[in-house]
């Protein structure tokens, strides 16, 4: 027998339906949960006392002067500042507030009156409760606080409201007045420490000036004041400019002539420098020549004419050079003139320069301390301008700073407990409480609970949905409300067979009380109603019940047969339903396991299914003996019976496979003991039958169960 494959198992997805399901399943405790929720949140609303509350509003700003020369930034030009806000509330909650607060009021006698039988309370003891009657909250995007008090007395509230603004607005005057008065102080001191250091400073700077000798305008002056001013240095500088160029062009100039011959030097030197006796000799040695040459046309070289011409020309030439000479002397001169003047102006300069520098090193410290002396003044009068300031900051009064924009007043009726909310909210939690109770139970239950658990988890399908509280049909009959569930689980079994031969079927389960031996006799009675042979063997060994609700003795049976002390026609005996034979356990032996597992029984279901059309075996739980694991290799198809929601997904997958290693031919589950009210997916799928089958007439529905049981059911394709 080839086994049957499965398909792989499909995605498990949670629908509306399956949330609706829980909370129906569950909903005895939803309902428990959510009536004692309500009731006591309904009782502990109306035992809880009776609360007024009241509000006072009170502005807060930062601490600045409202002097205008006090502060650069005035209060409203102030950003929000939320720490500011959260110091203020733990403030107005500390015991620099609530003290005098509790001093004013008197509230450790008249609280320890009120509330502990007249013992008088301490102050820290009334400063807790006092805190956790109070209630601050910053107005939304305002500088605004709110201060609500909560008391029984409706004028008490009241009057703690507006007692802790007032301590709160003379703590912060009293904080300002001492922080101003210190400031005073410290201001003041400074004040005298400045004006001895300008006392001591100003003997200082008399003293360097009389040792200085600095005297007139040098004294008054805020820095030494040089000989050599700007202008005076604007001036050499032009004359040094305007004295190197000249001597670089006379110097030039002189290199120039200096270089070039005699001959050459005569001509070029009366255009160079302007010397009327160079001209003069140059005219006469220029007439000479003239002379000389007409005269040596006519006469010879010795003659006396001509010598006396000659003789004046090698006179003037000489004449000429000795001018020459003395000219480039000159010049030589005049250049040397000029470099010991720039020289001496560059002398005079540097000088000057280093005469002002000594003495503006010299004079430094009286500068340096007439400068100290005009920083101290100043930052004296700062001093000064800011004790004054203080001084009418302090005579101004801060109100400014805390004030009161809303008293409180007394409430006109409590708001405390809100009862409507308090027992809407007692409803609602409740409710959130029971749901999800309800729910935790059903994540912490890992039974079977729908048929696509079953099918998703033990990748086979379900033969029958058994409805809660069925009776035995033995009792009832074929017209039995609970048949229906039977027939279609008839059905399903024989349309999951694959041969007709296949007629012996053990109904198995994991463990006790799921309804095995009862799904096992209904579900024989009705093929035994059908018109098949039927035969039930009570093959529980351990713990057979069959006899009993037969109502037959159990002293002869199966044991018996197979220990061959009797024959089948003396085990097998009849039953009040037509078609129904029932072969008891026997006599228990000691060991079922030889018994069951031996050849003899073999023999007898080969023989049994000769004369029935289907033999029905009951079994003890699989998973606590092994007698229904040898039961489930020998007969042709196997049957797990699962209650609903009974034992956990684990064990009674453990039962499926232990039937698949044995070899057994497993055809499917059927569920069990299924409460149909609480479940519409489970009606559907069984009690429609029931209504369907029902509401047909009586010889219509014999005709159909004649019909059924007398056709051969057809493998579906």
């Amino acid at each position: 027998m080839d086994p049957l494959k499965n398909s792989p198992p499909p995605e498990a997805k949670l629908h509306f339906l399956d949330y609706w399901r829980v909370i129906r399943i569950r909903k005895a405790i939803i309902i428990t949960v959510f009536l004692i929720t309500a009731i006591i949140a309904t009782a502990v609303t109306f035992i809880l006392p009776e609360s007024y509350a009241s509000t006072c509003r009170i502005k807060v700003e930062n601490d600045v002067n409202d002097s205008a020369g006090g502060s650069a930034m005035t209060a409203a030009q102030m950003p929000y500042d939320p720490y500011f806000i959260q110091t203020t509330f733990e403030i107005m909650q500390s015991q620099l507030v609530l003290s005098n607060v509790i001093s004013a009021l008197n509230l450790n006698t008249e609280w320890g009156k009120k509330y502990f039988n007249g013992e008088t309370l301490k102050t820290a003891e009334t400063m807790e409760i006092l805190k956790g009657r109070m209630a601050l909250a910053p107005v939304r995007n305002t500088k605004l606080i709110a201060i609500t008090v909560y008391s029984d007395d409706a004028k008490e509230a009241s009057t703690l409201a507006n007692t802790i603004a007032e301590a709160y607005k003379n703590y912060r005057l009293d904080t300002r007045r001492q922080t101003t008065a210190k400031g005073l102080e410290v201001l003041q001191g400074q004040y005298l420490e400045e004006s001895n250091r300008i006392w001591s400073t100003q003997e200082h700077i008399e003293n360097l000036r009389h040792d200085l000798g600095i005297s007139g305008d040098q004294a008054e002056a805020i820095g030494y004041t040089p000989t050599l001013t700007t202008e005076m240095l604007q001036r050499y500088h032009d004359q040094k400019i305007e004295g190197e160029r000249a001597y670089k062009e006379l110097d030039v100039q002189l290199q120039q002539l200096k270089s070039l011959d005699r001959t050459r030097l005569r001509d070029v030197l009366p255009g160079v420098v302007n010397d009327g006796a160079l001209s003069e000799l140059l005219g006469k040695l220029h007439e000479a020549q003239q002379r000389i040459a007409s005269l040596k046309i006519d006469y010879a070289a010795d003659n006396n004419v001509v010598t006396r011409v000659q003789t004046l020309i090698d006179t003037l030439n000489l004449q000429i050079e000795d001018r020459v000479t003395g000219i480039l002397s000159q010049l030589e001169s005049q250049v040397s003139a000029k470099k010991a003047a720039l020289e001496a102006l560059n002398q005079q300069v540097e000088e000057a320069k280093a005469k002002d520098q000594i003495e503006a090193a010299k004079n430094q410290p009286y500068y340096n301390s007439k400068r100290d002396l005009e920083q101290m003044r100043s930052q004296h009068n700062l001093l000064y301008l800011k004790i004054e300031a203080e001084r009418l900051d302090a005579e101004i009064p801060k109100t400014s700073m805390v004030q009161v924009t809303d008293r409180a007043e007394p409430g006109k009726a409590p708001v405390k407990p809100n009862k409507t909310v308090n027992i809407v909210l007692g409803l609602i939690f409740g409710l959130i409480m029971g749901v999800g109770l309800a729910f935790f139970i059903e994540y912490l239950d890992t039974s079977v609970k729908t048929i696509d658990d079953v099918e998703r988890t033990f990748q086979s399908p379900v033969l029958g949905v058994i409805p809660q509280n069925i009776g035995y049909l033995l009792d009832e009959g074929a017209e039995s409300k609970h048949a229906e569930a039977y027939r279609v689980l008839r059905t399903n079994m024989l349309f999951s067979r694959t041969s007709e031969e296949l007629n012996t079927i053990v109904v198995v389960s994991a463990g006790a009380g799921e309804g095995k031996s009862t799904t096992t006799i209904n579900l024989a009675t009705v093929f035994a109603q059908g018109g098949s042979r039927i035969l039930i063997v009570d093959s529980d060994l351990r713990r057979p019940t069959m006899h009993k609700l037969f109502k037959v003795a159990n002293n002869l049976g199966l044991t018996n047969y197979l220990l061959k002390q009797n024959t089948l026609a003396e085990v097998v005996q009849t039953t009040q339903v037509p078609n129904l034979d029932f072969m008891a356990s026997g006599k228990l032996p000691n060991s079922s396991m030889g018994i069951l597992g031996s050849a003899q029984m073999k023999e007898m279901i080969a023989e049994l299914k000769k004369r029935y059309d289907y033999i029905f075996f009951d079994s003890p739980p699989i998973l606590g003996v092994s007698d229904a694991s040898i039961l489930a290799s020998e007969v042709d198809l196997v049957m797990q019976v699962i209650q609903y929601r009974r034992y956990p997904q684990p064990m009674t997958i453990r039962a499926k496979q232990m039937i698949e290693k044995v070899g057994g031919n497993f055809i499917g589950i059927v569920l069990n003991n299924i409460n149909m009210s609480q479940d519409e997916g489970y009606y559907y799928y069984s009690g429609y039958y029931h209504d369907y089958y029902y509401s047909r007439s009586a010889a219509e529905q014999e005709a159909e169960a004649k019909a059924a049981g007398a056709s051969t059911p057809v493998k579906p394709v």
